[in-house]
């Protein structure tokens, strides 16, 4: 009988033609034990296993090293000590920092130093080798499938659904940091050059959008509701279901018709009103399997907000995000997000260390105020000196700003003076090298007991979301808008673009869409982009959208900034003005992350990207 390592060698991998190891090299890494191909794809429970690994292909973002960074856009700064942070190396152009082996590199969640699969594990999983990894796995599933002899039509339709899932998944994260890339739908013979044309990013796309609408077609609403997932009912929260394919072929299809993809593909810097229909068409599937009751994911309520990124509990780990997530990393390692906290978002008075994250000013400038209005219009009753008083709600789940308690319980005499968070010029937490650099501290991912006096932090469970729903209802807004072509059209007579934003603004308790940006397109666009700032605020799509927007380049959209002020006997701000600490370095070539040279090397046609 063969041993499984030799049957998925013989039959040809992906990841080994692709160069990321030598032949020798993956043959070293023998499984405990030899099992048949017979055995591995016979029956449901083995293959079910075989592609149980491909979940823990996500790389968790806030966990994959030590000191990493997944906000590449115009929303944080970090210490001026900080300069081995990625976000750093991005705001100087530096777009090669992301490929470890390019340098030396140690800090970026996008490589690493493998395809690290180890399910109690999350550092170490880097999204390229990753990537390639699975996509390889889910094409020797899906060769394999005929194997799959005793097993349901349900048991069948589930693997193969997964598979096609994960083949789709992450082919689209891997186009929407480097673009194109050869479209790999089967085992590759590992004896045969390579020839595989590169694929334009659209081209590349659609293949995904059909992995995952088959993928969709295949897998349940509820997996609580199948007779698979009768063993595992009330846990399976994380699995693979169709709103979460159907979910991720819209966000494919808006992608691929953002204004830089279809400029890259038409020549057109707007967007492609046909694939907005067709991502809308997706998205309104996904949100009608949640509005009928079949799938679980809703929208949290506004009390339990945070817990889209983290919980808090000293028993049993609670998964965070459920039931608004629709994909997430697994729960590799609680323990760890203590020290994504301590590394990331904590200045060292509080316990953390010097290489810390802050909002950049100017992003904290997007969350508008209650009443829906952005700061800078007429009517919104901004107060520059009361500038924190009556913002939406969601300003006070995301941002500290000056004065607000950061230490809970009794603190000994070395750390009272940090139990209030002195932002101010010359306050004792408002320091460029090793605390605030821009007058704010990230709340989102932490609790005001995340400090080394109430040691919350270690109870925590922090999980950076892939898809959430409320991103599926702006999503779905801005298809509707951009493929039908005013705020007040619909998709099938669904909801209105313009109902889907406010569905998100209501849960947080912010007033409707003003309608003096209603009465047009363009009005209307500019209010979506101020939403998805503020709602997914620090979830790493910031990058993604300034970029597919064509915006990224902007000067409003590369100066980072800081506010300066002091503060008066009343405790509000005096004398507030704001200043650029950096203008980030953007040129079209930064449009995509360059590929690596082992990569472009392998054959003539695959290519680097432009620019690099």
């Amino acid at each position: 009988m063969k041993s499984y390592k030799k049957i998925i060698f013989s039959a040809g991998l992906l990841f080994l033609v692709l160069g990321m190891v030598s032949c020798k090299k993956y043959l070293d890494k023998s499984p405990e034990a030899s099992i048949s191909e017979q055995d591995v794809f016979i029956n449901f429970r083995n293959f079910q296993g075989f592609t149980e690994e491909l979940y823990s292909c996500i790389p968790d973002m806030s966990k994959a090293t030590w000191n990493n960074e997944w906000n590449f856009g115009d929303d944080v700064l970090s210490t001026s000590v900080a300069n081995y942070r990625l976000n750093m190396e991005f705001d100087n152009g530096n777009y090669w920092a992301w490929n470890n082996g390019g340098g030396g590199w140690a800090n970026s969640w996008l490589d690493g130093a493998g395809p690290q699969t180890n399910p109690n594990e999350a550092h170490g999983k880097g999204l390229w080798p990753l990537a390639w990894y699975a996509i390889r796995k889910a094409n020797v599933g899906l060769a394999n499938l005929d194997k799959l002899v005793d097993a349901t039509q349900e048991e069948k339709d589930i693997v193969k659904g997964q598979l096609l899932f994960f083949r789709g998944f992450f082919y689209f994260e891997l186009m929407s940091f480097w673009g194109g890339l050869p479209y790999i739908d089967k085992v590759l013979p590992s004896n045969e050059p390579l020839t595989l044309p590169r694929l334009s990013y659209r081209e590349t796309a659609l293949r995904a959008a059909k992995d995952l609408e088959d993928a969709a077609a295949l897998l349940p609403a509820n997996w609580d509701n199948t007779t698979v997932g009768a063993a595992t009912k009330g846990n399976n929260n994380q699995r693979i279901t169709k709103s979460v394919a159907l979910g991720f072929k819209g966000k494919d299809l808006l992608y691929a018709a953002s204004p830089m993809m279809n400029q890259e593909a038409t020549g057109n810097a707007t967007y492609d009103a046909e694939l907005c229909k067709q991502a809308a068409d997706a998205f309104y599937r996904t949100l009608k399997l949640s509005d009928d009751g079949s799938a679980i994911y809703k929208l949290l309520p506004f009390t339990n907000y945070s817990e889209n990124w983290y919980t808090i509990s000293s028993g049993q780990n609670k998964v965070p995000g459920y039931p608004e997530t629709l994909l997430a990393p697994p729960v590799y390692t609680n323990w760890e997000s203590r020290w994504s906290l301590v590394n990331m978002f904590i200045p060292p008075q509080l316990g953390g260390e010097a290489a810390i994250s802050s909002p950049a000013a100017n992003y904290v400038n997007y969350f508008g105020m209650a009443n829906g209005l952005p700061l800078d219009d007429p009517n919104s009753g901004y107060n520059i000196a009361d500038p924190w008083s009556n913002r939406d709600p969601r300003f006070y789940k995301c941002i500290t700003y000056d004065g607000q308690q950061m230490i809970q319980g009794s603190a000994p005499a070395n750390k009272e003076p940090y139990r209030f968070a002195n932002l101010y010029n010359g306050g004792n937490l408002r320091r460029d090298n090793d605390a605030s650099r821009t007058g704010y501290l990230l709340r989102k991912f932490v609790t005001n007991k995340c400090n080394d006096v109430d040691n919350e932090w270690n109870n925590i469970s922090i999980i950076i979301p892939y898809l959430r729903l409320a991103d599926v209802y702006l999503m779905y807004a801005e298809a509707v808008l951009n493929g039908y072509g005013t705020p007040q059209s619909s998709h099938n007579g669904y909801l209105t673009a313009e109902q889907a934003v406010n569905k998100v603004r209501e849960r947080a308790g912010v007033s409707n869409v003003d309608a003096k940006f209603t009465s047009s397109k363009e009005a209307f666009m500019g209010e979506l982009i101020r939403e998805r700032a503020v709602e997914l605020a620090f979830e790493g799509l910031r990058w993604h959208d300034l970029r597919r927007w064509n915006l990224a380049g902007e000067k409003k959209y590369k100066e980072k900034t800081a506010v300066d002020f002091d503060r008066g006997a009343n405790g509000k701000p005096v004398n507030l003005r704001e200043r650029v600490v950096i203008t980030r370095v953007f040129e079209k070539k930064h449009n995509w992350l360059p590929l690596p040279l082992s990569q472009v090397n392998l054959y003539p046609s695959f290519g680097q990207n432009p620019g690099w």
